[in-house]
């Protein structure tokens, strides 16, 4: 019998993996803060839309207030700055001997164990791409990597079931003893997103864009020299390389930024989750809160962040008003430069 699972954040991430299961058949209860959209799939409006998937279906779900009794397996999906609040709230519903998975972008894993416990802690790592349209209605535009394992790496029962269950979701799906691996080299790659949203283009012109080129070697090296520093051996994924970039190999920098071009090209979300925020949400972004543990560890490990602090500088700026979404926000971050 497999065991029942809780989603924790029903939108993109969550929403989508939610739905794949219940439609699989699986025990899933879904949680969310926003009222219309808890509603649309209490009563069985949750619309999956896109060219990967079609389909609408329903289940039982809750405002988090809602929610009682405690669960065995809570697959959190809600944006890195909201992680503390959303594992506290669930903390009275996680079993003794439950696990909460970090289905997120950043390394939420570590805010998530304070909270929890260690042991009662699994990492996941996601690249698919995906969007929450409204309530009721999620995009999901392109399939993309799922990783999941132990944050120590041992091969465990629990983690060996979670990966089937992965599996219904994304048949590709991996099982690995380096889940903070696969973190760190999202950090990296992440970090071409996080900056792509200070301007309007695509992610695709972005890194296409012969102006940007330099920054954006020197901001995905910046990331992954701290991963080095603190012992990580970031690995790729979906076209990127982050060995390329901790070797300075100038040809295999081209070849990774020239396959995730054409990558980003073909998907039917040409820009970030975070510049839909910005631009069309009208909202904060989990930029700070992803790469505040990015900055912590190279405060701890005597190393300088001077791309990432100004990027989170930049996103602060938009997101305050006090700066407008344009390319001389990139200009500026490219300005850092020596």
């Amino acid at each position: 019998m497999s065991t029942p699972v809780v989603i924790w954040g029903a939108g993109a991430i969550g929403g989508i993996i939610g739905a794949f299961l219940r439609r699989a058949g699986r025990e899933v209860t879904f949680v969310d803060v926003v009222p219309e959209h808890v509603a649309a799939i209490r009563e069985g409006r949750l619309r999956i839309e896109g060219p990967v998937a079609s389909f609408t279906i329903g289940g039982p779900a809750l405002l988090p207030q809602e929610v009682t009794g405690r669960h065995p397996l809570i697959i959190l999906a809600v944006k890195a700055h909201h992680t503390e609040a959303a594992t506290r709230a669930l903390l009275p519903h996680l079993a003794e001997e439950g696990a909460v998975v970090s289905c997120q972008n950043g390394l939420n894993e570590l805010v998530i164990a304070d909270i929890v416990g260690r042991g009662r802690t699994i990492g996941a790592f996601v690249n698919f791409y995906a969007d929450y349209l409204e309530p009721g209605r999620l995009h999901y535009a392109k399939r993309g990597a799922v990783v999941v394992g132990e944050l120590d790496g041992v091969r465990t029962p629990r983690i060996t079931a979670l990966h089937e269950m992965m599996r219904v979701f994304e048949p590709d799906a991996v099982l690995s003893d380096n889940i903070f691996g696969y973190l760190w080299g999202k950090a990296g790659y992440g970090a071409i997103l996080k900056a792509s949203a200070l301007t309007n283009d695509t992610i695709a012109e972005f890194i296409a864009d012969p102006a940007r080129r330099a920054m954006i070697i020197a901001l995905v090296q910046e990331i992954l020299a701290v991963a080095r520093a603190d012992g990580v051996v970031p690995i790729g994924f979906d076209g990127f390389d982050p060995d390329a970039f901790l070797r300075d190999d100038a040809a295999a920098m081209t070849a990774c930024l020239a396959a995730l071009e054409r990558m980003n090209r073909a998907s039917a979300k040409p820009r970030s989750g975070i510049w839909r925020d910005l631009a069309v949400r009208k909202r904060g972004t989990d930029v700070a809160a992803q790469l505040a543990p990015v900055r912590a560890a190279a405060r701890r490990l005597g190393l300088t962040t001077p791309l990432a602090d100004r990027l989170v500088a930049l996103v602060d700026d938009i997101e305050t008003g006090r700066r407008a979404i344009g390319p001389d926000l990139a200009d500026d971050l490219c300005g850092v430069l020596p």
